[in-house]
């Protein structure tokens, strides 16, 4: 006997049907138990699970209930099934139950299947089949289960993954030149999901295609004002930059939609980790419940583990971390509060920060929590003072390094390595305060390593192989400096650390840079900031193409005046344009001006990048005949002397600091006032 096939949908209400069409499945503890069986993915749920998620407080006989139940539907789902047969889909294994669904029987498994394969076609394919995956949907996911812990964590990866497929569709469809087309649906998805930043990007591009460049700008004021007031965030790097080409009339805009963003296709493996964690996500709902104090642990941990996953994942790390810390000070607990602050030991490479404001803030929170905090909590203070130390990076405040060394004693006397190397961290942080700092950094390094090899604290080793591939490569010694990059390469690879690569990326075009091939650098450059556009470090971005290609010009011996003809005052110099504002007056014919400039120039900020900005400051004076800053600059240069000025920061170089003291020296014997 041929038995019927029995197809289930959970996208809306949960359903059965047969060949004969909707079968009954009785009352809604029956509709239950159906729906556990298919958040578990044919796997077994023993009937004591069953049990504490159909029920707050469980009656007597309610293993009984279950197994009724249980019986009721396995009649509904097989009413042809012979007496005494042994079911072939709601089977009884172990200690409980599972439905043996096959893999296309369930609306919701579908659906993803559908979604993933989309990735891989072309677009007219690809809209069609994404197109039939979103007709699947007939409400929310386990509709009439929306407030059951056990359906929490299916119906939100569900939801987001619906999501997605609607972008990618509209994707798909400007992919095809059906710009217009593409408009009601993303208005209509942002009405319900207004912090869909995608949708407000695809919205634009989609209008301005239209030929309505006057609504798509709208739409972009509208995002901004949307996020910036219901979620107290700014718009991220790709909305801005789509104003700025729009505004522009880039002639890019008008082709690709890009491709369909789907990203890879679902391996196996993909599936598996994302069956694993929706089901771990369930299940912490379920236990840990309303439980704030719990929650805010736990979301601090997901928060750190999201800012090393690349540039999306750092931004909105750095994105909901404020609000994790404010959340933990309204409880009023101190010691929660330093676990929560404490808990985000993210390793950090650029001692400038990406978001002075927020630093600040945190910095407060930190401090408050300190003196709060009992004596004798050592490691919680450990973590508050790193953290202080990470933050106040680059700001010249004797605090910064006040902390760092409180932290790094605490952590030594605790002889806890995972402290230890959270320290080191802040204590590298604050170790660009003067020129020539290199052999310090190298030795914090050095320690990183040995600490985070031995204790199996992977993204610390490679910090620690960063930070010597910059202290390597200010003191000339690339070949070593090679050797951590080939190392901090391998471990990014091994644990999925894509930022790693945006380093040694820049490292490569230092390296071009440094042997004199200035071409080769400067196409390396080049490709090294489309590298880093994007990847949720403005900290780093911002200038730093630009600076490296000024340090290029002079590093192969040019002076100011023909360095300046390569300045674009327009370019985005970021918080370098002080240093570029004299080479731009200068190259202009404005000496006067450029001379006012120089001597306005403060002392270069406490990060990496200190001996280039001096550098450049001795380039321009030396022009000019500016003894009083030549003077200055080879102050500051003099604690470098052997070094290459700029190489410490891993990612540019404006050539030997030797040869900079010489030039100043010679320079300032002959300067002579001019213009």
């Amino acid at each position: 006997m041929a038995w019927e096939r029995v197809a289930f949908g959970v996208l809306g209400p949960v359903v059965a049907e047969g060949d004969g069409g909707a079968l009954a499945l009785k009352g809604p503890r029956h509709r239950a138990v159906l729906a556990r069986l298919i958040v578990a993915r044919r796997r077994v749920v023993p009937v004591a699970r069953l049990v504490e998620d159909l029920w707050d407080e469980p009656p007597a006989g309610a293993v009984g209930a279950v197994q009724t139940f249980v019986g009721a539907l396995r009649r509904a789902l097989e009413p042809d099934r012979p007496p005494r047969a042994r079911s072939r889909l709601l089977v009884t294994e172990g200690p409980g139950y599972a439905l043996r669904a096959a893999p296309d029987a369930v609306d919701a498994w579908r659906f993803e299947t559908a979604v993933g394969a989309a990735a891989t076609l072309p677009p007219a394919a690809a809209l069609r089949r994404l197109g039939d995956a979103l007709e699947l949907w007939r409400g929310p996911a386990y509709a009439e289960f929306e407030g059951e812990a056990w359906t929490r964590g299916e119906r939100t990866r569900l939801a987001e993954l619906r999501l997605r497929a609607v972008e990618r569709r509209a994707e798909a469809l400007l992919a095809l030149g059906r710009a217009a087309e593409a408009v009601p649906d993303l208005d209509a998805h942002l009405t319900d999901h207004p912090w869909r930043e995608d949708a407000w990007r695809l919205l634009a591009l989609a209008l301005y295609r239209s030929g309505r460049q006057g609504d798509a700008l709208a739409v972009l004021r509208r995002a901004r004002t949307t996020l910036v007031d219901q979620l107290g965030l700014d718009p991220g790097p790709r909305l801005r930059r789509l104003q700025a080409d729009i505004l522009a009339q880039d002639p890019g805009l008008e082709s690709g939609p890009g491709p369909v963003d789907a990203g890879p296709g679902p391996t196996e493996a993909a599936a598996v980790a994302a069956r694993v964690w929706s089901e771990a996500a369930a299940d912490y709902d379920r236990t840990v419940g309303g439980a704030a104090r719990a929650r805010l642990e736990a979301t601090v941990g997901l928060i750190r583990n999201l800012a090393v996953t690349g540039g999306g994942g750092l931004e909105a790390a750095r994105q909901h971390r404020p609000a994790a810390i404010a959340a933990a000070e309204e409880c009023g607990d101190p010691e929660l509060t330093a676990r929560v602050i404490g808990a985000y030991d993210v390793p950090a490479i650029w001692p400038r920060g990406d978001d002075p404001e927020l630093a600040e803030r945190i910095v407060g929170a930190a401090e408050r929590t300190l003196a709060a905090l009992p004596p004798e909590r050592g490691a919680a203070r450990c973590r508050l003072l790193a953290t202080i130390a990470l933050e106040m990076r680059g700001t010249r405040s004797p605090r910064g390094p006040e902390a760092a060394r409180e932290a790094e004693e605490i952590a030594r006397r605790l002889d806890d390595p995972a402290l230890l190397v959270f320290a080191l961290n802040g204590a590298f942080m604050q170790s660009c305060t003067r020129a020539g700092l290199a052999p310090r950094r190298d030795a914090i390094g050095a320690e990183l390593i040995a600490v985070a090899a031995r204790h199996g604290l992977v993204t610390y080793e490679v910090l620690g192989h960063l930070v010597r591939l910059q202290a390597r490569g200010a003191l000339g010694d690339f070949p070593a400096a090679d050797g951590h990059a080939a190392a901090a390469d391998r471990l990014a690879a091994r644990h999925e650390l894509p930022l790693v690569g945006v380093f040694t990326e820049w490292y490569g075009a230092l390296r071009l840079a440094a042997a004199g091939r200035a071409a080769r650098a400067e196409a390396a450059y080049r490709a090294a900031a489309g590298r880093l556009e994007g990847a949720g470090m403005p900290g780093v971005e911002r200038g730093l193409l630009p600076l490296a290609l000024l340090c290029l010009r002079l590093s192969r011996g040019e002076s100011a005046r023909e360095a300046a003809r390569g300045v674009d005052p327009g370019a985005e110099w970021g918080p370098y344009s002080p240093w570029a504002e004299p080479f731009a007056l200068l190259g202009g014919g404005d000496a006067a001006g450029a001379r006012a400039a120089l001597r306005a120039l403060p002392e270069p900020p406490a990060d990496l990048l200190y001996e280039a900005l001096c550098c450049l400051e001795a380039a321009v004076a030396r022009d000019l005949g500016d003894r009083d800053v030549l003077e200055r600059a080879h102050a500051r240069l003099l604690p470098a002397a052997g070094q290459l000025a700029g190489a410490g920061s891993g990612l540019l170089t404006a050539g030997p600091v030797d040869g900079w003291l010489a030039a100043i020296a010679a320079a300032s014997g002959a300067a002579r006032p001019t213009g």
